[in-house]
Parts: C-alpha cells; sequence; structure tokens
C-alpha cells in the first residue's frame, strides 16, 4: 500500500494502484462560478505515495455545503486494517452529499467563502458599511435631537453621565459576549437569533428569534411614526394639514413605509446607499448642534435660555432637578431605548464578507463614538442653555441686581425667569424639547437630522426583521413557518418575509397604541441582550473543548452581570412589559421543547448537561448506597433494540425515567466483521430508542463468544454509582436443540451473574421474545423501496439529488426488483399466523394492562428483589389495574400463621396486596404425566452411566461431561420434583394472572448440569401466561425502618 525509497534504489509495493491511492483533487468550477484551487499532491509532500492525507479545510466541511462537495479522509479502518495483496481499497476523493439541514435544503457554507466578484455574486458588505455605520445610525435615534436635552435637565449632567454610562456599560459588556460568540465559528444568516441557537440551543434561540423578529417588524412602525409626527408638526405650523393630526400620521407613515419597502426590495447595495446618505445629513446635524453653540447668542435665544458657554450655567445643571414624579429610573427609561441598536449590523451577518471580524469590529466602535457622541451633545448643551425660560424678551433686566432661586443664573446674564417657579415655562431643558433646533447653527438642519435618524432606524428595522425571521424559518423550528425560508436573487433576499414585515408594520401605524407598544419592543431587544450575554457566560462556564473564541477580550462572570443588567434594566423600563416579555418566551420555550425539533448544534446547553452529569456522577461516587435508596438498574441481553421488544418494554417499565436501564447486545464472529457490524449499528439503536421514547441505553461488545461478551457487559458497564445490578435476559426456548456449547454459555452467564452478585431476572412467554427475522425482513423491503425509488429518479431526465445517494449502492434493476419480489413474496399461512402471534404477544408491555393480577410466588428470600420489581410495576400507569397477589411456601399445620407473619411484614414494608395465599402441599410428588414428560424432555442429554461397569462408566462421562448422570438425578430428585410440583401448582392459582413472578432456583455450580438446570427452568414455567423467573442477590432491597 505504500512505496518506499531510498538512496540505494526502490522497493514498489506490487499490489499498490496509484490510480486508487490519488489525493482528492479539488480544483473545479462550479454552478455558482466558484472555483477553488488544488492543494499540494501527498506524494510531494513525504516523498512517497500514501493513503495518508495532509490537514485541509475541506475534510471538515458540513454536509451540504454550497459546493456540493466534501472530501473524505481514509477511515481508520482502511489505513489499520491487514493489507490485501491485489486487493483494491477505493477511497473516495469527495462525497456528494445527501444530509440536508433541518430546513430540507443544504446549509450555507461560508467557511468555504471566497472574495466574489460584485458583478457576478451576491452583495458582501464590509465592516464599516456593514456593521459601523448601520450601528452608529439605529444608535443615533431622534433621542439625540429631542429628549437628550431633557434627559440632562431633570438628572442634571451628574446624573446624565452615569445614565450614559450604565447604557454604555450594558450595550458594551453585550458587544463583548456578542465578539467572543462571532468569533468562535463560523457566522451565518439570523443575527441575534443565529448567535443564541447556536450557543444556547433551540430552544432558547426559536423563543428569542420569534420574538425579536416581531420587534424589530414593530420598531419599524414606531420609527415611521416618529418620522411622520415631525412631519405632520410641520404641516401644522404652515397650515397644511391633509385631514387631521391622527389621519396625516396615518397617510404619511403608510406612504414612507411603502417607499422603505421598495428601497429593501430592490437590494441590499441600494438599501446600503440610502444609509451612507441618512448617515452623511445625520453627521451634518450633529456637527450643526457644536457649531451652534459657539455662534453668539441672539436676543431670541437668551430668552429661551441659551446663553453660550457658561461655567455657572454648567455648575448649576450639575445637581438633579427631578419634577412631576420623575426619578434617576424613570428617566433612565426613556434614555436606554436609544443605546439598543447594536445588534444592526449582527442582524445582516449573512450579507457580510468576514462577519467574525466585522461584527466585533464594528459594534464595539459604533457603541465607543455613540457614547462619545450623546455625552458630548449633552455636556455642550448643560454648559450654554438654562434649565427654564419663558421665551419673552421684555423679561430681560440689567445685569447684576439681586439674583435668589433657581433662574439665579439667568438673573446674573440679564434676564428675569423667575415667573418659571411660579408657572411652567415652554422653554429651557426642562420644558422645551427642540432645544436642540434652537442652539444649532441652521435650524432645519435638524429636522433633517431627525428625519435622517428615525428613517435610517425604520430601514434598519426593516432589512433586520426579515432578515432574522428567514434564518428562524429556515432552521424549520416552527413548522408552519417554513414557507418564510424561501429567498429570492444572488442575495437570497427574504421577500416574503418583507412583505410579512410591510404588513405588521402598516397594521400598528395605523391601528396600533405605540405608547403602549414601545416598553415591550424596548424589552424583546433587552432579552435578547441577556441571552447573548448568557449565552457567552455560559458557553465559557461549560468548558467545552470547542469554546475557542478568537476574540480574548470577554470575561464569563462580566458576561453574567451583563445578563443580570438586563434583566434589571428590563424592569426598570416597565415591569409588566417586562413579565409579559418573560411569560412569552417561556411560552415559546415550552412549545419548543415539546416538539423537539431535529437538529444538533452542538450548543453549550448540551456541554453544561454533561458537565453536570459526570460531577453528579462523581458525587454520587462519595456516597455509600442505602437500601432505602436502592432502584433496580437493568442490564437487559435484548441484542438489537428493537429484536426483543416485550424484553425491553418490560425492562423500561421496571426503569422508567428513574433507573439506569441498558438494552445490551453481543456480536459474536470474526473480529473485524463483528466491529464493522457493532459500529454500524450503535448510533441507529441509540436513536431508535430516543424515537420510540425508551429511556434506555444501548451498549454493545464484540466477543469470539456470547459468554464472554456478557461477562464484559456485566463487569464494565456503568459509571460509579450508575451500574446495572440487575440482569434481565430472555428465556432460551430452542436449548434442546441449540447443541452443547450454546447451552453451557447461556447457564454460564447465569452462573456469572451470581458470581458478580447481581440480581438475576429470567422473561419466558410461549410465543417468544424474538422478532429479529421480521425486523430483518421490514427493512430488506424498505432499503429494496428505497432502491427502487433511487433507480426510476436516475432514470428520469433530471435526476438531481438522489444521483448521489443511488451511486453508493450500485445495483441493476432487475437485482433490485428481484430482492423485492423475494422479500415482499407472503410467507406460509402457517408462519404467517406464527409472525401475527408474535409480534400481538411482544407488544404485550407496551399496552395498558388489562384489569387482573400480577401473581407472586416469593417462595425464597432473595432480599427482596422478587417482591420489589412487581411492587414497582403496579406504580406505573399501564400497570395499575393489576393487584398483586402473594403466595408462599407453608406448611399444613401452620398455614394461618404463616399468612399473618407474612401479612404484617408486608405492612412494615408498605406494599399492598389483595390477597395471601400459602400453598402447603407444594411437598406432594408431581404427577405421573408430569414426570414422564421431564424423562421424555432430557433423555437425548442423559449418560446412562448407570447400568455400565465403573470403568466405562467413568469413561463415557469424560467423553461427555455436559450430559445428566444417573447419580445427578437421583441426587437431585427432590429439587427437580418441586419444579415439577410448582408447574402444576402454577397451572390450578395463576393461569389467568397477566404476570407471574416466581422465585428462580439456583443451581450450585459443578453439581447441577447445564442441561439439568435448563430443564428445572423449562419445566418450571412451561404453558403458563408471561412469566417472570427472579432471584435477588441476597441483600436487602428493602427495609421497614425510616
Amino acid at each position: 500500500m505504500e512505496r518506499f525509497k531510498s538512496n540505494g534504489g526502490e522497493h514498489v509495493n506490487s499490489a499498490y494502484d496509484s490510480t486508487l491511492d490519488e489525493p482528492p483533487i479539488y480544483e473545479t468550477t462550479f454552478s455558482n462560478g466558484e472555483h477553488r484551487t488544488v492543494r499540494p499532491s501527498v506524494v510531494s509532500a513525504f516523498g512517497h505515495d500514501t493513503l495518508d492525507r495532509v490537514p485541509n479545510i475541506d475534510f471538515y466541511r458540513n454536509a451540504g455545503s454550497v459546493s456540493g462537495h466534501r472530501a473524505v479522509r481514509p477511515s481508520l479502518q482502511e489505513l489499520h486494517d491487514v493489507f490485501q495483496k491485489n486487493g483494491a481499497i477505493s477511497v473516495p476523493d469527495t462525497v456528494e452529499d445527501d444530509v440536508e439541514g433541518s430546513d430540507g435544503t443544504p446549509s450555507d457554507d461560508l467557511e468555504s467563502a471566497v472574495p466574489i466578484d460584485s458583478k457576478k455574486g451576491a452583495v458582501k458588505f464590509g465592516w464599516i458599511r456593514g456593521v459601523l455605520v448601520r450601528c452608529m445610525l439605529n444608535i443615533w435615534g431622534v433621542m439625540l435631537f429631542i429628549r437628550l436635552s431633557w434627559v440632562f435637565g431633570q438628572a442634571g449632567w451628574g446624573l446624565g453621565i452615569v445614565v450614559i454610562a450604565l447604557s454604555c456599560v450594558v450595550t458594551t459588556i453585550t458587544g463583548l459576549s456578542m465578539s467572543a460568540i462571532c468569533t468562535n465559528g463560523v457566522v451565518r444568516g439570523g443575527g441575534a437569533y443565529y448567535l443564541i441557537s447556536r450557543s444556547l440551543g433551540p430552544e432558547f434561540g426559536g423563543s428569542i428569534g420569534l420574538i425579536f423578529a416581531f420587534a424589530n417588524a414593530v420598531a419599524v412602525a414606531m420609527y415611521v411614526v416618529g418620522f411622520a409626527e415631525t412631519v405632520v408638526e410641520l404641516l401644522k405650523d404652515h397650515s397644511a394639514l391633509m385631514v387631521d393630526e391622527i389621519n396625516d400620521i396615518r397617510i404619511i407613515g403608510c406612504i414612507t413605509v411603502v417607499l422603505l419597502l421598495g428601497i429593501s426590495v430592490a437590494g441590499m447595495e441600494w438599501e446600503a446607499k440610502a444609509q451612507i446618505v441618512l448617515l452623511i445629513i445625520l453627521l451634518v446635524a450633529i456637527v450643526n448642534v457644536f457649531v451652534g453653540t459657539f455662534i453668539p447668542a441672539t436676543e431670541d435665544k437668551k430668552s429661551k435660555g441659551f446663553f453660550n458657554y457658561n461655567s455657572k450655567i454648567f455648575l448649576e445643571n450639575f445637581m438633579p432637578d427631578f419634577r412631576e414624579k420623575e426619578t434617576f429610573f424613570s428617566v433612565f427609561a426613556i434614555f436606554f431605548p436609544a443605546a439598543t441598536g447594536i445588534l444592526a449590523g449582527a442582524n445582516i451577518s449573512g450579507d457580510l464578507r468576514d462577519p467574525q471580524a466585522a461584527i466585533p469590529k464594528g459594534t464595539l466602535l459604533a457603541i465607543v463614538i455613540t457614547g462619545i457622541t450623546y455625552l458630548a451633545v449633552a455636556l455642550c448643551v448643560s454648559a450654554t442653555v438654562v434649565r427654564d425660560a419663558t421665551g419673552n424678551i421684555t423679561n430681560a433686566i440689567v445685569p447684576g441686581g439681586f439674583c435668589n432661586g433657581s433662574t439665579a443664573v439667568a438673573c446674573e446674564l440679564g434676564y428675569d425667569f423667575s415667573s418659571c417657579e411660579v408657572e411652567k415655562c415652554k422653554f429651557g431643558l426642562m420644558n422645551n424639547f427642540q432645544v436642540m433646533t434652537m442652539v444649532s447653527g441652521f435650524g432645519p438642519l435638524i429636522i433633517a437630522g431627525t428625519f435622517s435618524a428615525t428613517l435610517s432606524s425604520a430601514l434598519a428595522s426593516l432589512v433586520s426583521a426579515p432578515k432574522v425571521f428567514q434564518a428562524l424559518c429556515k432552521d424549520n423550528i416552527y413548522k408552519a413557518l417554513y414557507f418564510f425560508a424561501k429567498g429570492h436573487g444572488k442575495n437570497n433576499e427574504p421577500i416574503r418575509g418583507y412583505i410579512l414585515t410591510f404588513i405588521i408594520s402598516v397594521a400598528f401605524i395605523l391601528i396600533g397604541n405605540l405608547n403602549t407598544i414601545a416598553p415591550i419592543i424596548s424589552n424583546f431587544f433587552l432579552a435578547s441582550y441577556a441571552l447573548i450575554n448568557f449565552s457567552c457566560f455560559h458557553a465559557s462556564y461549560a468548558k467545552s473543548p470547542g469554546w475557542r473564541p478568537a476574540y480574548k477580550y470577554y470575561n464569563m462572570w462580566l458576561s453574567l452581570v451583563g445578563a443580570v443588567l438586563c434583566c434589571a434594566v428590563m424592569f426598570v423600563i416597565n415591569w409588566w412589559a417586562a413579565l409579559l416579555t418573560y411569560g412569552i418566551e417561556i411560552l415559546l420555550y415550552i412549545y419548543v421543547t415539546v416538539k423537539k425539533p431535529d437538529v444538533n448544534w452542538g450548543s453549550s446547553t448540551q456541554a453544561v448537561t454533561f458537565v453536570s452529569a459526570v460531577s453528579n456522577a462523581l458525587s454520587l461516587s462519595g456516597v455509600d448506597d442505602h437500601v432505602k435508596n436502592f432502584r433496580p438498574q437493568i442490564l437487559a441481553l435484548t441484542g438489537s433494540a428493537r429484536t426483543r421488544p416485550a424484553l425491553l418494554d418490560l425492562a423500561h417499565s421496571f426503569s422508567k425515567n428513574y433507573g439506569l436501564c441498558l438494552t445490551c447486545e453481543v456480536f459474536v464472529g470474526p473480529r473485524s466483521e463483528a466491529l464493522q457490524e457493532m459500529n454500524a449499528g450503535m448510533e441507529k439503536n441509540q436513536q431508535w430508542l430516543r424515537k420510540t421514547k425508551r429511556k434506555a441505553f444501548y451498549a454493545a461488545v464484540a466477543c469470539d463468544s456470547f459468554r464472554e461478551g456478557t461477562e464484559s457487559l456485566l463487569q464494565a458497564s456503568g459509571l460509579g454509582r450508575m451500574r446495572p445490578n440487575t440482569l434481565m435476559m430472555g428465556f432460551k426456548r430452542n436449548w434442546r436443540t441449540a447443541g452443547t456449547e450454546s447451552v453451557q454459555n447461556y447457564v454460564g452467564i447465569l452462573h456469572d451473574a451470581f458470581d458478580f452478585e447481581y440480581g438475576t431476572v429470567i422473561l419466558r412467554m410461549n410465543q417468544g421474545l424474538d422478532v429479529s427475522h421480521i425486523v430483518e425482513a421490514e427493512e430488506e423491503m424498505l432499503k429494496a423501496a428505497k432502491e427502487q425509488q433511487a433507480l426510476e429518479k436516475e432514470m428520469m431526465p433530471n435526476g438531481g439529488k438522489s444521483r448521489g445517494l443511488f451511486r453508493k449502492s450500485r445495483k441493476s434493476s432487475q437485482q433490485v426488483l428481484t430482492t423485492r419480489v423475494s422479500v415482499c413474496g407472503p410467507p406460509p399461512p402457517q408462519v404467517a399466523k406464527m409472525n401475527e402471534r408474535l409480534l400481538e404477544a411482544s407488544s404485550q408491555f407496551k399496552k395498558k394492562q388489562p384489569k387482573g393480577t400480577i401473581d407472586v410466588w416469593w417462595l425464597f428470600d432473595d432480599g427482596g428483589l422478587t417482591l420489589l420489581l412487581p411492587y414497582i410495576l403496579t406504580t406505573r400507569k399501564k400497570w395499575k389495574d393489576s393487584n398483586l397477589r402473594i403466595f408462599i411456601a407453608g406448611q399444613p399445620e401452620r398455614s394461618e400463621l404463616d399468612k399473618q407473619e407474612m401479612k404484617s411484614l408486608l405492612q412494615k414494608f408498605r406494599i399492598n396486596c389483595t390477597d395471601i395465599t400459602v400453598i402447603d402441599d407444594i411437598h406432594l410428588r408431581p404427577s405421573s404425566d408430569s414426570l414422564r414428560n421431564l424423562e421424555d424432555m432430557i433423555e437425548p442429554f442423559r449418560l446412562h452411566e448407570g447400568s455400565k461397569d465403573t470403568a466405562q462408566a467413568e469413561a463415557m462421562q469424560k467423553e461427555q461431561p455436559w450430559k445428566i448422570t444417573d447419580k445427578e438425578l437421583s441426587e437431585f430428585e427432590e429439587k427437580t420434583n418441586l419444579q415439577l410440583r410448582l408447574n402444576e401448582v402454577l397451572q390450578q392459582n395463576s393461569k389467568s394472572a397477566n404476570l407471574i413472578i416466581v422465585s428462580m432456583p439456583i443451581a450450585r455450580k459443578e453439581s447441577i448440569s447445564d442441561f439439568l438446570y435448563m430443564a428445572w427452568l423449562d419445566v418450571l414455567t412451561k404453558d403458563l401466561p408471561p412469566t417472570l423467573l427472579i432471584r435477588g442477590n441476597h441483600k436487602s432491597v428493602l427495609t421497614f425502618y425510616s
């Protein structure tokens, strides 16, 4: 397989076929125009040909990548298995994946993205246009021009700085957490939803994604209404109202949304250009404010409270002056929504050229720039404008007179505003929302800035809502919403999402009470921030090796503080809106949890669950077992999980959700074949258990013999205190025809279980337990049907995706049809009837049990397991109509006393039963028919050495040591007769029971032959309803002490 070179010459492996061992070829041009460069050959890298491959990104791609191909490295078996001379080991270079995402479509393979020619491919943005500009426009809202002066008038610039700083702290911590999450792997479209869902799982992501998309849709209406109100104010000033104020707002609002929708639908490039124009207008308006503070104040401006920079004004405005029942928290609640908008860049993560680099850089820089801007504008205004002013020029006085009260500074500057202490004035920081217009160098620019702020925020929300919603729908968490997953055009634009957002926006513009809606929307955004912070904390706390963010400037405890701060701010803004947000999120979380979407994103929730499980298992190891906490931990030898459903269902009834249940399989045969079969079935069996809601684990081993495999399972299964303590297996019905080795293995397993101090349970059903032949037939039929379907699709002109699947199993049409005929052909009537009865019996314990009894024949004290297991059954819903009946062995002269003693014991154990029966005739000899049946049963396995001389008998025994000797039969005659007699008594008393439980007889090692012991078990349970033979490990599992 390998070729070696040296200075002295070259040795070539004659079986080596170079055409089968080439490195994967990646250089190809795909349908989307992408051209991928080939990597260097393995031969040139190492100097010799080898199946091994050098590390390459194509080996790590997800299934269903954009290119449709991912490279396949050789499997460990292909490198490790014995080399077959002239044997061809075919390692495909690439595989055409048929694995689909949860949305039914191939997931975007952004990790392989290469720079795309803007003329041909989709439009992708850098960190400035894609993140920085959007975030700044969203954070710079109308608050900057309309309410910022009022906030600093109420709180003073001392507490005003605290308001801005606290807001920036919350957004900065969130930005740091988001940066860490963004740089921990490839970021795709979906923004906040994508980050949260991939970190915390679909339950959190699905719930927050829906309300976040809805919040953005309603935010469009809020921003548009803010714009419309400003326009209507201008119309009112010029007496140009169309209808009335309310209807004019609706008309202008609807027209604006239509125009914004047109820009959005036209494509991201147009939307980005519009954002740049709006940013320029906004920057000019902000500069206009700073310029205006240096222009000497006119008399009109002075009468309205503006006096240019003055230290006395600045000092007067330092202290807070809360009025009209306002507090620090109420003022903070009004300002904080202005600081939101940091997710504007992340929300279009699918349209960024390099989201991992762009989102952290752009978002954090936007927070710094906007925070400084808010602070600078507010301080400039606080240093130039007094809190109260009349706006009346006639209030001018001669500076330097006696001044007192809250308007003392204005008095010193030549204006008497003392009337404002008596009645409310219209101007000043506290009263006039148009302070910025007054302060600025050119007033109309502030109006333009207000328009720009509202329209840019509306446009950003109009783009964000459909993008987030599309990502949510693609993941198919809410199946009813999958309609909105479809994208259009080169940028995969969510046109359907745009239309839905448009309808929601128009609806709220026309009928919504936005004053009520506003705090809910703010809380929706804050809930997203809280979960982003918690995601970062959770992923760090889990210490998962997969948590390796490239961005290192974060701290898990800081993220937790950020999450708590966000939750606190939610209640500060509006307590009932916070409660409503939590309520909606919890309901959506429960819905997604119940629906269990078929996705696996490697969330930190899984990692923490694992860490908790390990921690709890270790804690449990330090605690000694106590009889009160005993619960059966079942190791069930079911074979494949589907092979013995009755055994699995009964084992599951014992353990349910409260104990350990292992369904185990032993693969016997050549190691290579057994391992291959075992590895192929591991995930398949565990998935079947999960799908059928059996709370059990599948375990398998490969060994040379069944007994060796079971011995390995008995010794090594479990973890710490979470180890099985009860072996459960089916009765070997074919023991008379199975062969000596098979019987010896079976009985040997029982001996091993007793040696390892396991409780042992054997289930016998007349129809049998094994349905493997039926399961195999079903699987063959399904496989044949799939192959036929694949064949039909390949024959179609557009074979489509199915071609890739079909290439994996190339069978001719004739072979497929032959397989189908052989599998689907009806079995003989007798076999069909037997299979029908077997299937019916196999599903017996899956259904609710009819009204009846569970008969417990507690003949030997084994520690109480024989009594505990049936009691556990009666606590299960399926068995609640089955009552316990207890049967014990007793002597004729003291039957009543034995019954009272057992009744007293059961009362102390707090176990209820409907009847206690003392069987006082077990010691009687069994009937002649029973004896004759036993003789017929064991005849083929008897040695009959009694009629031979000693030497001959010893020779026979040495030659066939497994056979039943006459001496053994004679020695254990009483015990043998006991099993026969017990069966007769069972037939008389328990023939109509739903389930019979009997104490299992024990065979002493090297005293009782395997075939005699099997005969005991057979005659004991013959022709009875489903019967469990139980033997505990003779350690107490019941106690009457508290």
